[in-house]
C-alpha cells in the first residue's frame, strides 16, 4: 500500500522544488496507482485530460542528450479542451498533482516549452496539450527559487490580516513561467483581486499561483473578486 510521507499542504508547498535530474528509479506500481487516481479527480473536477506516462523517454529525449535533464522518463502530459478559462484549470490542477506528488516522496518539473510537442501531441490527437510535468525521484530535492518580495505583489487595504500575509508567502512559492512571477494581489477586508501580467503562460501561471494562495490563506476567509 502506497506511503504518504507525512507532511502538511503548507510542508509540501515549502519542499516542493524544480527537480530536473532523477535517480534511474522506477515508480512502483502502487505510487502509479495513486497518482493516476489523483488525476482522474483532477479531470473530473477541472474537466481536463491530463494523464500519466511512465518510462518513457519520448518527452524529454533532447533534453537529457544535452544533459539538461537525467532519467525524466516519466510525465504527466496536461490536456484540455481549447474552452475559456482551459489555461488557469490546467495551472490550478497542475498546483494539486505536483504537491500530491510531493507528498508521495515524489520530485518535479512543470515544463511548458522544453519538450518534445510533437511526440506528446502524438500521445494526445484529440486535445491540445499545454506543457508536461516531468515526475520522478531527484538526485537531488532541488532549491528555492528566486523570489520577490512581497511588497513587490501585494498590497492591502487597512490591517493585513494573517491569512493574507501568508497566502501572499505561498502563492511567493509557486513555480511560473521563467520565475516572473508577474502576478498582483490587491486585498481589502475578505476580497482579494488577482491580476497578472498579458503575456505567455499567463492563464497558467495564475491557476498555479491562485491555488498556492488559496491552500495558505484558506479558502473560507475571503474570495476572489
Amino acid at each position: 500500500m502506497v506511503k504518504e510521507v507525512m507532511m502538511t499542504l503548507r510542508e509540501a508547498m515549502e519542499k516542493r522544488h524544480m527537480v530536473r535530474k532523477y535517480k534511474d528509479e522506477v515508480i512502483p506500481q502502487d505510487v502509479v496507482k495513486a497518482l493516476e487516481e489523483r488525476i482522474q479527480e483532477c479531470n473530473q473536477k477541472y474537466s481536463l485530460h491530463f494523464f500519466l506516462k511512465t518510462e518513457d523517454g519520448a518527452a524529454f529525449a533532447e533534453l537529457i542528450d544535452k544533459l539538461i535533464t537525467k532519467n525524466a522518463k516519466n510525465y504527466i502530459v496536461l490536456a484540455g479542451d481549447e474552452k475559456e478559462g482551459v489555461e488557469e484549470r490546467v495551472g490550478y490542477a497542475s498546483a494539486d498533482i505536483m504537491l500530491y506528488a510531493q507528498t508521495l516522496g515524489l520530485n518535479t518539473w512543470w515544463v511548458g516549452a522544453s519538450f518534445n510537442k510533437e511526440a506528446v501531441a502524438k500521445l494526445s490527437p484529440e486535445h491540445p496539450v499545454y506543457g508536461v510535468i516531468s515526475i520522478g525521484y531527484g538526485e537531488t530535492q532541488g532549491t528555492p527559487h528566486a523570489s520577490k518580495e512581497d511588497f513587490e505583489v501585494c498590497s492591502y487595504e487597512g490591517t493585513v490580516p494573517d491569512w493574507f500575509k501568508e497566502g501572499v508567502e505561498y502563492a511567493l512559492m509557486a513555480p511560473t513561467a521563467y520565475n516572473r512571477q508577474s502576478f498582483y494581489l490587491k486585498g481589502k477586508g475578505n476580497e482579494v483581486q488577482f491580476t497578472y501580467k498579458e503575456g505567455e503562460f499567463q492563464g497558467i501561471d495564475s491557476g498555479l499561483v491562485k491555488y498556492h494562495f488559496e491552500a495558505a490563506a484558506g479558502k473560507e476567509n475571503f474570495h476572489w473578486v
